[in-house]
């Protein structure tokens, strides 16, 4: 299953917002994840993308902002 969509502002997480398992999954294996501000985080698991500081709301799902797009 294709996780990302490379768009030009970032990479989009095509699962979307309900799919904690895969968010989970995607950041353990993220070399820049970073952990937001504890008002910020959206999920009680600590390492996942609903959770990193890189990470910006869209309308279904977010986007990942961070600088090393590999």
């Amino acid at each position: 299953m294709k996780l990302w969509s490379d768009e030009k502002q970032g990479r989009t997480f095509l699962p979307g917002r309900n799919a904690p398992e895969l968010a989970e999954q995607a950041a353990l294996i993220c070399s820049l994840f970073r952990r937001d501000d504890e008002e910020e985080c959206f999920a009680e698991e600590p390492v996942t993308c609903y959770n990193c500081r890189y990470r910006r709301w869209t309308a279904d799902s977010f986007t990942c902002m961070r600088s090393d797009m590999t």
